[in-house]
C-alpha cells in the first residue's frame, strides 16, 4: 500500500519542527492525528523512521534517507500541480511580502524568477525590515519572521527551521586559532546585534551572551563583516549554509552546543481575515519547498 501525500507532510512537519507536539501546533491538528500517520508510513515500510524520546524524536539512519527522498518527491509533485494551475485561473493582483533582508537576499531572491513564471499575474512587491512589523500599519500582506511567535491575532504557517551556527573564516581560525571552549570567546574578536541584544545570547552550554566589538543591525552585515576575516559570528543556516558549503566558513564550538536552542523557527504570518488569501497561498505553497533552512 502507497503512502499518502498528507501523511508524507505531516511527517516532513515532525522533522523540520522537532517533535509531534510542535507539529500538531504548527499544522493545527490533534497530536495524536500527528503520531498515527507516522506509525502508518512505519508500519507500510516496515522501518523505524523516527527514534522518540520524551524530548526530542531524531531520525534513524534510514529515516533521513527516505525524509530526503519525501522532500525531493513532494517538490515534484509540488512542481507538478503548480505547472497544472498556470494553466488555469491564476491569482490575480498585488502580494506584498516583507522579511528581514538576509531572508530576502538568500532565499527570497533566487525564487522570484520561477515565481513570476508560474503566477505572472501576482504583482509582487517586497520590503526588508529588521524588526517587528506592524502589517496593516505598513501594508503588509505576508511577513516572513524568523523566531518564537507572540502574536495569537496571527495565522502562522511553519516553513521550517533554521539552525544557528557559530562561524568564522578559515583565515581568521588561522591567525586566532579556533576556540575550544566557551571561555575562549572571551579572548576572540566576536561581531554581534546591536539590537536586539537576545540576538546576542549564543546557543551554548551553560549560557553564553557575547559582547561584540563590532555590532551591527542586521544579520547580513555580521555575514559579510565575518567572511571579512573580523571575527567570529552566531548566524542562520539559511543566510550561511552555501558559505559553509563552499568553505568560505566553517564551524566553531559545535561540541558545545545547546541541541533544543539551536535552532529558530520561520514562519510565514498573516491576518486570519485577509482578502489575498489565494495570492498569499499560492506565494507559501510555492516557496516552502524550496526554501534551504
Amino acid at each position: 500500500m502507497l503512502t499518502r501525500s498528507d501523511d508524507l507532510e505531516i511527517l516532513l512537519t515532525v522533522v523540520d519542527s522537532g517533535g509531534f507536539s510542535a507539529a500538531a501546533e504548527a499544522l493545527d491538528i490533534q497530536v495524536a492525528k500527528v503520531s498515527r500517520s507516522v506509525t502508518r508510513i512505519e508500519q507500510q515500510l516496515g522501518v523505524t523512521i523516527l527514534n522518540r524520546t520524551t524530548r526530542r524524536v531524531d531520525l534513524t539512519d534510514e529515516g533521513r534517507q527516505f525524509i530526503d527522498s519525501v522532500r525531493l518527491g513532494l517538490q515534484c509533485l509540488n512542481q507538478a500541480e503548480h505547472d497544472l494551475i498556470c494553466r488555469g485561473d491564476l491569482p490575480k493582483g498585488r502580494l506584498r511580502v516583507n522579511a528581514a533582508s538576509p531572508f530576502v537576499f538568500h532565499q527570497l531572491v533566487p525564487l522570484i524568477h520561477e515565481f513570476k513564471g508560474c503566477y505572472p499575474d501576482i504583482d509582487l512587491e517586497i520590503t526588508s525590515n529588521e524588526g517587528f512589523v506592524d502589517l496593516l500599519e505598513k501594508h503588509t500582506d505576508v511577513a516572513i519572521r524568523i523566531g518564537e511567535l507572540v502574536d495569537s491575532t496571527m495565522h502562522a504557517r511553519l516553513l521550517g527551521n533554521s539552525i544557528l551556527y557559530l562561524v568564522a573564516t578559515p583565515e581568521y581560525i588561522r591567525q586566532r586559532g579556533a576556540p575550544k571552549q566557551v571561555c575562549e570567546l572571551n579572548y576572540h574578536d566576536l561581531v554581534g546585534f546591536s539590537e536586539p541584544k537576545n540576538l546576542n545570547q549564543w546557543p551554548l552550554k551553560g549560557g553564553f551572551t557575547a559582547k561584540p566589538s563590532m555590532r551591527c543591525s542586521n544579520g547580513e552585515t555580521i555575514r559579510q563583516l565575518v567572511l571579512a576575516d573580523h571575527g567570529i559570528g552566531c548566524l542562520s543556516g539559511f543566510m550561511i549554509n552555501k558559505d559553509i558549503a563552499e568553505g568560505r566558513l566553517v564551524k566553531v564550538l559545535e561540541s558545545e552546543k545547546l541541541v533544543n536552542a539551536g535552532c529558530r523557527q520561520v514562519n510565514a504570518v498573516y491576518y486570519k481575515s485577509s482578502s489575498v488569501a489565494r495570492r498569499i497561498s499560492a506565494f507559501i505553497d510555492f516557496i516552502q519547498p524550496r526554501l534551504t533552512l
